[in-house]
């Protein structure tokens, strides 16, 4: 019989619930009878997901196609994402746009070859949705909104037999290989030919990519690298407090110890400086970063104080580095440059000038435009000694260490990084390791091990793993794809 939804559900359930539109959730016989010749069971309503399920119905109705999801509504963070403009992609070289996956991400080019930023504008205004290129190449919907562009892909799912059952949350196997499920009305489970897991990184729990799924793989013996933050913030390194007595070690600290463990370093801008600048904007700044393996990372930008460290755009770019050092080395130091407009002589030469009876502040104020949190983080991180030498003062203008201690949990940060092995995967995206995975399972999106930085590529290698995943389910049983996702 059908489920019934809670009454309290936000705004955009009605919209992409599948009661909306005609769609119940029935019981594990009903939907074992409902799905003939072959079954293929998606297991995520997310971008990845979303493509796979639109690859699969392109082959017609010979392939039957069931979506489950543990929310009650499709595309949660996928409409999060759009709340301030839905970035799609980025219209820059493509050398270019490869290269910011890095390393990690090789196994993803073959499928962004295939369905790069141009294939995914094309797929987009099939779907009704007109695109356009912002000035700093970010590509958006001209209506900068996701709601439209998930309602339109939706209606086309649906038009083409893809089923829905939500509130779903996938448990793993049964010991005969069904798929078990809870849902509100009981445990479920599902017979399928295939499945295409599509869950997610650890990013967001609440929108549902919660990295549950982790434990459920690596019991079976997938190989799966452990998740950690991506395009995350970071905590700074606390001021350190000039005190005559001795620091008093802790109980806790003598065991930690004793175990092995290095105790944390403190964290968090002092006081003053995190009560009168968290969420304030450093714009028009230059980050340098070298890490402990030679790697650097250069880039003029803008990120935001938080309570205690640092977010935005330029931190998440080099997110992925500080990360590790801070993993490796226990802390990370990036240099910032206030002035990146000036050089180092004419920061000196400004600092040089006679002030009369003004003070330093307004000195900088003056002479060189710097004030309100440029120059209260000079106060912060430099010492007395430092701020009172004009030639200190001008080197820490240009390059002021800001020492990093931590990045911030998981589900703070935009995406994850880790995930399934790309070795545990063949090119058609099936897990073969272990090989006796039954039914075949295909993966796809954020939870396979690969990062990016925003901008647009973490969408675009989401649906274009999905779609190579939806295409490697075809390849392995011998079907063909009648259409292109976004077709007609």
């Amino acid at each position: 019989m059908p489920l019934a939804l809670p009454g309290r559900l936000d705004r955009f359930t009605h919209l992409f619930s599948p009661h909306a539109n005609g769609f119940t959730l029935t019981d594990s016989a009903s939907i074992s009878s409902s799905l003939p010749t072959l079954r293929v069971a998606v297991i995520g309503g997310g971008p990845a997901g979303l493509m796979a399920a639109d690859m699969l119905a392109g082959a017609g109705p010979a392939v039957s196609v069931q979506l489950f999801d543990a929310m009650p509504s499709i595309g949660r963070k996928f409409l999060l994402a759009g709340r301030g403009g839905l970035n799609l992609t980025n219209a820059e070289p493509p050398e270019v746009f490869m290269r910011r996956y890095g390393a990690q991400g090789a196994p993803l080019l073959p499928m962004l070859a295939e369905f790069g930023p141009a294939e995914l504008r094309a797929w987009a205004e099939a779907l009704g949705i007109e695109t356009f290129v912002g000035s700093s190449g970010l590509v958006f919907p001209k209506d900068m909104k996701a709601a439209p562009l998930l309602r339109a892909w939706l209606h086309r799912l649906r038009a083409s037999g893809v089923q829905f059952s939500m509130r779903h949350r996938w448990l793993g196997w049964s010991e005969g290989g069904g798929l078990l499920f809870s849902t509100p009305a009981g445990p479920v489970q599902l017979q399928a030919d295939a499945v295409v897991l599509a869950l997610g990184g650890g990013s967001w729990a609440r929108l549902g990519s919660d990295g549950a799924w982790v434990p459920l793989l690596a019991g079976r013996g997938v190989p799966v690298a452990p998740l950690q933050p991506s395009n995350c913030g970071f905590d700074v390194a606390a001021r350190p407090v000039a005190t005559a007595a001795e620091p008093v070690e802790t109980r806790r600290d003598f065991f930690k110890e004793l175990i092995g463990q290095a105790p944390q370093p403190a964290a968090g801008w002092s006081e003053h400086f995190s009560s009168r600048f968290a969420g304030q904007p450093f714009k028009s700044v230059a980050l340098q970063f070298t890490d402990s393996q030679g790697r650097s990372f250069s880039r003029r930008g803008e990120f935001v104080a938080t309570a205690s460290g640092v977010e935005g755009s330029l931190v998440y770019a080099v997110s992925s580095l500080l990360r590790d050092e801070i993993s490796a080395q226990g802390s990370a130091t990036f240099l910032l440059d206030l002035l990146p407009d000036k050089s180092p002589e004419q920061v000196l030469v400004e600092i040089r000038h006679p002030r009369g009876s003004r003070s330093l502040s307004s000195h900088l104020k003056s002479r060189l435009n710097l004030d309100g949190i440029k120059a209260a983080i000079l106060y912060e991180l430099l010492g007395k000694d430092e701020i009172a030498d004009p030639v200190k003062l001008a080197a820490g203008i240009k390059a002021l260490p800001v020492r990093l201690v931590a990045a911030r949990p998981i589900d703070e940060a935009i995406s994850s990084a880790g995930g399934v092995r790309f070795e545990a995967l063949d090119a058609n995206l099936q897990v073969m390791v272990p090989a006796d995975l039954r039914p075949p399972v295909f993966c796809a999106g954020e939870m396979l091990d690969w990062e990016a930085p925003t901008g647009g590529y973490l969408m675009t290698a989401c649906l274009a793993s999905g779609r190579a995943a939806g295409q490697g389910v075809l390849r392995h049983f011998g079907r063909q794809v009648s259409r292109q996702p976004g077709g007609a």
